[in-house]
């Protein structure tokens, strides 16, 4: 049986995941793609470093396009990271027939629609499970479970970095400061943790996942995306003490071919699920017009983790190719794009006001709600000794993101409010 010979750009962290599992799972990996799976060459940066896993140094390389240009290799698993370097690479490994496996969520979310568009014209594959929430198979879900139903939402915690501040927060009456830099010291949060704690991680991971479960092409500039550096212990606790934890969520929704897709710090109901997902967990939502409402949960990053999901594409890439089906499965989009507008967008909201302690003052608060028709749901005015203001909590009936956004424009101009503290969407 002839082997299918593989091209590995990268050996961090996944990559060396990627090697653990292929040569010790030989057996297991042939029994599944039809083929037994070898890996030829591997990219890296320092042929002479040490490494934690023994690899010859016949098969290491230097030089990117050694692998992608070489005959011999039919598939090329990219792990290395990087964006416009990176899609040369493997836009000119699949003009050459080759097969290709990624784990690079940045690439995917800016460029997918190119590189998947490449792969259809030369009967290639391109799998990119890895590039979203680890080790749990949602992108697979999305493409093959879900064929046959309608998705009308996806909602998730897709960063594990932000989830465990939030969690260490909301267990630990911690301050954002303090945990960010455990977070950094742990290992889980970057030295620069822009990325995470601003939400454009997880809005990279959105703009793949609302691309494929919409059958549309999201770009990441259609992503409305807040993230939770500005989240407070106090906005933690007065959430708890509502029945609500505070999480990074992404969330995507269609309703009659109009899209949304947004991140940002998050009530949800303690009731809820997703509510429960703590640590560096992920877990994302997935409401469907026939299933209705389902939930994948696991860890989101990892070497063994997130090198698993690598290899089963790894192993449905060979099958493709023994089964003379590359390319046919093709996750190209094929909706045309129409997004939300402001007025259409509508959730629930909670707002924490501080306010002149003195008669008449809600009332004045409550005219500019019925005057841009945003109904009340609930309005708490909760002591604090540390606070000479009065505080007043407010959560709304939904309401369109516009009308909230004209409410919080009136606020600006009442000078009994002295500051909107929080406004947060409320889920659940």
């Amino acid at each position: 049986m002839k082997p299918v010979k593989v091209g590995l750009l990268g050996l961090g962290t996944v990559g060396t995941g990627v090697v653990r599992l292929v040569e010790g799972h030989q057996e297991d990996l042939q029994n599944g793609s039809g083929s037994p799976i070898v890996i030829e060459k591997i990219l890296v940066q320092n042929k002479s470093k040490e490494r934690d896993i023994n690899v010859s140094l016949d098969k290491l390389t230097e030089d990117p396009w050694e692998i992608v240009k070489d005959p011999a290799i039919d598939v090329i698993v990219e792990v290395m990271g990087g964006v416009q370097q990176t899609k040369e690479y493997l836009l000119e490994a699949l003009s050459l027939g080759k097969q290709v496996v990624t784990a690079n969520k940045d690439l995917m979310a800016l460029h997918g629609p190119e590189l998947l568009e490449m792969a259809k014209r030369h009967g290639c594959d391109v799998m990119y499970e890895a590039s979203v929430a680890g080790g749990i198979p949602i992108i697979r879900t999305l493409i093959d479970g879900f064929s046959s139903d309608r998705i009308t939402k996806i909602m998730g915690i897709v960063n594990g970095t932000t989830n465990y501040i939030m969690t260490k927060m909301s267990q630990e009456a911690a301050a954002y400061d303090d945990v960010l830099k455990e977070a950094q010291q742990l290992g889980y949060a970057e030295s620069d943790p822009t990325s995470d704690v601003e939400g454009l991680d997880a809005a990279r991971k959105m703009t793949i996942l609302a691309t494929l479960g919409f059958r549309t092409n999201v770009d990441l500039s259609d992503v409305s995306t807040e993230g939770i550096s500005k989240v407070t212990k106090e906005d933690i606790l007065y959430a708890k003490r509502l029945g609500y934890e505070v999480k990074l969520l992404g969330i995507a929704e269609r309703q009659d071919d109009l899209i949304s897709i947004s991140v940002q710090p998050t009530m949800v109901k303690n009731t809820h699920p997703i509510a429960s997902v703590n640590g560096v967990f992920n877990a994302v939502y997935v409401y469907g017009e026939a299933v209705g409402e389902t939930m994948f949960y696991g860890p989101g990053a990892g070497e063994l983790p997130t090198a698993t999901s690598v290899v089963a594409d790894l192993v449905a890439v060979v099958k493709n190719l023994n089964l003379g089906v590359s390319g046919k499965n093709s996750t190209v989009a094929y909706k045309e794009k129409k997004l939300k507008t402001d007025d259409q967008i509508s959730s629930k909201y909670f707002m924490l006001l501080h306010v002149a302690d003195r008669a008449g003052v809600l009332a004045q608060i409550t005219q500019i709600f019925a005057k841009y028709e945003v109904s009340l749901d609930a309005v708490l005015q909760q002591p604090n000794p540390a606070n000479p203001a009065a505080e007043i909590i407010i959560i709304t009936h939904d309401a369109s993101k516009a009308s909230v956004g004209k409410v919080l424009e009136a606020f600006q101009e009442l000078d009994v409010i002295f500051n909107v503290k929080s406004v947060y969407r409320v889920e659940g």
